[in-house]
């Protein structure tokens, strides 16, 4: 049974990482869950007026908790094998860490985040996606929204 990465920032385009991994399961696929959040560390300014350094930690820990729950429930509701992991880092050199911490065989993520500029929009891939299709040592899955034509477009 292969263990599977997939981390959510709370988007609708994250949850279609989810949803992927859902179609492999219905097709047959074997598979663990590891349903990750990256909080970004704090800033200096949020440490400096943070009367407890414990607060900013739990607050971002409850935050993370609730950005994978919609995830987390998907997988679960479907009797699938899943761990939480909510840390706090750089993104997309945090996720290879966790790639390697727990063991993960593949990641399944979408191609843009919450965080997704323009530019981004229009490479193809967000930063963090890009960052781990380059130095990932497991295989990496970019799950795109299926694109809708609306009225006007060609």
């Amino acid at each position: 049974m292969i263990k599977i990465l997939i981390p959510v920032d709370g988007s609708a385009q994250s949850m279609h990482a989810a949803y992927h991994a859902m179609r492999l399961v219905s097709s047959g696929l074997k598979a663990r869950f590891v349903v990750a959040n990256v909080q970004e560390a704090p800033n200096l300014y949020e440490l400096v007026v943070a009367h407890d350094p414990d607060v900013l930690h739990e607050v971002r820990d409850a935050a993370g908790h609730d950005l994978v729950r919609p995830a987390v429930s998907l997988l679960t509701s479907a009797n699938q094998l899943v761990e939480e992991a909510v840390v706090s880092g750089d993104p997309a050199h945090t996720l290879l860490e966790l790639v390697e911490s727990h063991g993960c065989d593949a990641v399944i993520m979408s191609a843009h985040g919450s965080g997704t500029d323009e530019g981004e929009v229009e490479r193809g891939l967000g930063s963090v996606a890009q960052h781990l299709v380059q130095h990932c040592a497991v295989p990496v899955t970019i799950v795109r929204p299926a694109h809708v034509e609306t009225d006007g477009e060609s």
